[in-house]
């Protein structure tokens, strides 16, 4: 008798990479198509085809808009997949900018690698997709409502419910026809918000499920309750603090929701003469599309108004072309600028981190989550140098963090959430979390009445038969794509990168030439005793 079956294509113990593939006796489909981000060799999966035939996808069901869960759609695309996909209106809108935006950045990336392996006599590569083949993508968009079950396959049917994440974000109800029993119901969290979070309302969803599939991004994390006044007052201290003997301070941030929200805080508290009136830079064409999006749907965010201020405003100094970002490069401080990618993964953040990095004026101020091998997280876990476009640039600047602004909820917010969902008859899975916060999830859960065998936490690749009536288990793939201790921390490509930098650290403290010649003659026989 055919079974239902789920397979985890991504976000398994690791946070990006989203992505569940559904096969039923009478349809394929997936929830969520996630760009991987984070070490290279956890990158290197987007190049690979995908563990699936992407012609053989009937429809995608998918969650929100940021790249972790969206970012290989377009690749999806031209691999064979039809569509249709189906999003809400928020997610559309905001991916009719994101998704292009990022094979741009996949082509300039390339064209810049090619011009290093050029040097090197290496191979030329190809990027995962184009602009073109983003936009061409779009057209396979088909939105639905909140609240409103929908019939998306032969047998299966989805309602999509609001996550409190971010615009258009949703928890994704499915319910799937078996032969000769009832439905499976399932849940998919997607990634869900955190109570009183700025523009949107606490995140909602039904009760009782047979299988609940969740996000543990922050699962053994725990934030103080944070009022708008504690939000600007922790902002304010940071902008002051970076700001003083003419300094600058940089803000690597997502385009969705983090900018709005930083910009809207900024404003605030320049005019109630909190912070100095300094120029605010938003440097990211991508979030300046976006904010224009958000003042679309103002009628649909709280907090607003009616007429959001944003980039209307002339303390805002938006700059979509090359030439303008460039030009605050003459700026010698007393400045902020807000510049994409939150990780420091791409984008224009990473050309202003070169000029200012190596300054001690300087600020970097992390207001987001950093996975496991990005730029982002390596700074923050207090690297002295670091490689920005093959060039070694040394850390002198100060480097900062506040999580008051983060999407996601934390740990105490999640197991009421999940709690909040039962009874789940069969099991519930824990997803797109690195392993610590996985395990303090699960163990809270437990401390709240679940039982051990009903948290299931899968490997990539691993694979669960739905529907049946014996206790759920995991399944390794025949094939798996990655070991799970690849995706569990920085890989060799960082440690290589550390390593270098700490050799070349011990030359420039070697006393003389001798010392060094000692130093190199030690190396080389480590080499060819390994060898």
């Amino acid at each position: 008798m055919p079974h239902t079956t789920l397979r985890f294509c991504g976000a398994a113990r690791t946070v990006t990479g989203s992505c569940y593939w559904f096969q039923t006796d009478q349809c394929n489909f997936l929830v969520d198509c996630g760009l991987f981000q984070g070490p290279k060799t956890l990158k290197e999966l987007n190049y690979r085809p995908f563990p699936f035939d992407p012609a053989k996808i009937d429809f995608v069901l998918q969650t929100h808009a940021h790249i972790d869960h969206s970012g290989l759609l377009p690749k999806l695309a031209i691999s064979g997949f039809k569509g249709p996909i189906y999003t809400t209106e928020g997610t559309r809108d905001l991916l009719t900018f994101m998704l292009p935006d990022s094979g741009y950045i996949q082509e300039m990336e390339v064209e810049q690698l090619n011009l290093r392996n050029l040097r090197h006599g290496k191979p030329e590569v190809q990027p995962i997709y184009t602009r073109q083949d983003a936009e061409d993508c779009l057209g396979l968009f088909k939105t639905i409502a909140y609240q409103i079950w929908t019939s998306v396959g032969k047998g299966v049917r989805a309602r999509y419910w609001n996550a409190g994440h971010i615009l258009g974000s949703a928890s994704i109800e499915v319910e799937i026809d078996q032969e000769n029993s009832g439905p499976v119901r399932l849940l998919f969290s997607g990634d869900i918000g955190p109570d009183n979070k700025l523009f949107h309302p606490d995140p909602e969803a039904p009760s009782d499920f047979d299988y609940v599939i969740s996000e543990a991004t922050y699962g053994g994390r725990e934030r103080a309750d944070i009022t708008p006044a504690a939000r600007q007052d922790a902002l304010r201290q940071e902008v002051l603090g970076a700001l003083k003997h003419d300094g600058m301070l940089l803000i690597p941030v997502f385009a969705v929701e983090r900018t709005q929200e930083l910009i809207t805080d900024l404003l605030a508290l320049q005019e109630a003469g909190e912070i100095p009136k300094v120029p605010v830079f938003l440097d990211s064409p991508l979030a300046i599309r976006v904010t224009k999006v958000f003042q679309r749907h103002a009628g649909d965010l709280e907090d607003l108004g009616p007429v959001p201020r944003f980039i209307n405003n002339p303390a805002i100094h938006p700059t979509e072309t090359v030439e303008q970002s460039k030009q605050i490069a003459k700026i010698s401080g007393g400045a902020i600028i807000l510049a994409a990618s939150g990780m420091c993964e791409a984008g224009r953040i990473r050309h202003h981190l070169k000029k200012w990095l190596w300054q001690d004026k300087a600020t970097v101020l992390f207001v987001g989550y950093q996975a496991i091998g990005t730029l982002g997280r390596i700074l923050l876990e207090g690297a002295k140098s670091v490689k920005i476009h093959g060039q070694e640039i040394r850390v002198k600047a100060r480097i900062r963090t506040i999580d008051t602004y983060s999407g996601h909820a934390d740990g105490s917010e999640l197991t009421d959430w999940i709690m909040e969902r039962r009874p789940i008859k069969q099991a519930l899975v824990l997803t797109h979390g690195e392993e610590p916060q996985l395990r303090a999830l699960k163990s809270a859960l437990i401390g709240k009445g679940f039982n051990d065998q009903d948290i299931l936490i899968p490997d990539l690749d691993d694979v669960i038969t739905l529907g049946v009536k014996a206790a759920p288990i995991l399944e390794p793939a025949v094939q798996k794509r990655l070991p799970p201790a690849a995706l569990v921390g920085p890989d060799w490509h960082n440690d290589l990168t550390e390593l270098v930098f700490e050799l070349r650290d011990k030359f420039e403290e070697a006393a003389d030439d001798k010392a060094r010649g000692k130093l190199l003659r030690r190396i080389r026989r480590a080499l060819q005793d390994e060898a």
